[in-house]
Parts: structure tokens; sequence; C-alpha cells
């Protein structure tokens, strides 16, 4: 190995373990408001929303897509086009959860509005507990971060580690409470060989 290939071998090495200290720390801080938000959604008679703007909304999507693959109806929804006709989706029965690392994404403000004129929960995941997103959210998540694990400290990469740890710690948990088979998550997979390999699974145990 060349010294250059060792000096990129390391930085690279750098990056994960900032993410996994990122990780750590979170796993730390979860508190009460983690169980309350999983509550909430157990009880939601209607569908969870995701939103949120940039990488954050990158995140939203595959929570989204998580969650609605692991027995939770769930759905993404742009804060841009909602401001264009799509906050029709919304409904008082639904959950709303937004992803923001600053809480401040001026996108965000229509949604956060409408829901406050339907009833409609809010649960935020935000990396400031002091932000208009967290205070006007009924329950917050904080996922404050340190630093970003880039050399410019300003890519969004262990905040955005962070949201979707979050996304799958809740979705894992709604797994848990609501007792979510293996059958359930292949009859929710026709395609893809899921059924095979929870069969090997079953065998390999």
């Amino acid at each position: 190995m060349t010294t250059q290939e060792q000096e990129l071998l390391e930085i690279g090495c750098q990056s994960i373990r900032c993410e996994m200290e990122t990780l750590q720390r979170i796993a730390s801080s979860l508190d009460i408001s983690f169980a309350k938000a999983v509550e909430r959604i157990l009880e939601c008679r209607g569908k969870v929303i995701l939103t949120g703007m940039g990488k954050s909304g990158h995140i939203a999507r595959k929570i989204a897509a998580t969650l609605t693959s692991t027995g939770t109806p769930s759905l993404f929804l742009h804060p841009a086009e909602a401001s264009h006709g799509d906050m029709g989706i919304i409904t008082a029965e639904d959950v709303i959860l937004a992803l923001s690392f600053s809480g401040e994404t001026d996108e965000l403000r229509d949604i956060v509005a409408y829901a406050s004129e339907l009833g409609t929960t809010l649960i935020a995941i935000t990396g400031n507990a002091s932000s208009y997103l967290a205070q006007r959210a009924q329950i917050h998540i904080l996922t404050a971060v340190e630093r970003e694990d880039c050399v410019i400290n300003a890519v969004p990469m262990s905040s955005t580690v962070a949201q979707l740890a979050i996304g799958d710690a809740i979705a894992t948990t709604l797994m848990y409470r609501r007792n979510f088979h293996a059958e359930e998550f292949a009859h929710l997979h026709p395609g893809g060989h899921i059924e095979e390999r929870i069969e090997a699974n079953k065998n390999n145990k």
C-alpha cells in the first residue's frame, strides 16, 4: 500500500469513526420524547407523513419507505409541493414526522401552520431544541451532533446518519409493539426473493 493509499484509507476510517461516535451519543441521549413519538404513531388512525428539505428530505423518503414496508402506512410529502396544492394530503388523523437539522427550514413553515389549523400531530426531529420547528411540535426528538464528518464540517453527514438512525429505531420499535412477523414482511414484498431469504434464515438458526 502506498503512502497516498494509506492516507486515503485513514480519512475514510476517520469518517466512519466520527459517524459511529455520533450514533453512540444519539443512543445515549434518547429520552421519553422518543417513546411518546412511538406511542403517538401507534395511536394514529390515519397515515404517517414524512417531510423534509434537501438531504433531510432524502432521509425522510427512506424512513417513509421503511415504515410502509413494516406495517405503518406512510408517505413522503415534499415541502415545496405541499405549498402548491399537495397540502391536501394531510388530515387531522395523520401524524407528521418532520426532519430538519437546523429546525429553521423555511419550506416547512406552511406545513407547520396547516397542521396547527387541522390539529394534526407534529413530531419534529431536529438538532436544535430551541428552533422554530422544535418549538411548534407536540413532540421533539433531538439529534444534535458535534460536527459533520467532512473536512469542511458543513456537508450533512453525521446529522443525516443521526436522522436515519432515529427513523430506523422508530420503525423497529413499532414492529416490536405490533408483533410484526417475518411472514407479514414477506407478504408486503412479493418481489425481491424476500420469502426465500426469510426461510433461509429460519433454516440457519
